[in-house]
């Protein structure tokens, strides 16, 4: 075999090997994706027995604590539609109504979410209180 057909040879099973381990890949992350819906994003029907993304802000007045501790019942928005949702866990430090949240979880045929993990999103003027005091009395000596 001449050395030209030794390095198409090699090229083409290079290609062929970055291929395979692509679509591995992409195969093994399938069942791990979760898509992003905004309640107006919702046409129709949402998406029943996946895994899904629900994003927007927790609406004032909606969010209410069950007699259990832990299952909050709470309204996603973004201003055109709105998402009745519900979380058994603890939530994290940041949620509160008016501010930004992504619930993880399933719809139900009836239309509401069931979340199985909240993520609470801040704007980004957000400073940690222990930063922002230090900053303060940083700015008072330096006057």
């Amino acid at each position: 075999m001449k050395a030209k057909h030794q390095r198409l040879t090699l090229a083409a099973l290079a290609i062929a090997a970055i291929v395979g381990a692509g679509f591995l890949a992409l195969s093994g992350l399938k069942d791990q994706a979760a898509f992003f819906y905004a309640p107006s994003d919702l046409h129709g029907a949402p998406p029943l027995g996946r895994a899904v993304r629900l994003g927007g802000m927790v609406e004032g007045g909606s969010v209410k604590r069950a007699a259990d501790g832990v299952t909050v019942h709470f309204v996603v928005t973004d201003g055109k539609a709105t998402v009745p949702v519900s979380y058994a866990g603890i939530t994290p430090d940041l949620f509160r109504e008016r501010s930004g949240v992504v619930a993880e979880g399933q719809f139900r045929p009836d239309g509401s979410f069931t979340a199985t993990n909240l993520l609470a999103k801040h704007d980004e003027k957000y400073m940690p209180p222990e930063l922002a005091g230090k900053m303060h009395e940083t700015k008072t000596l330096q006057q």
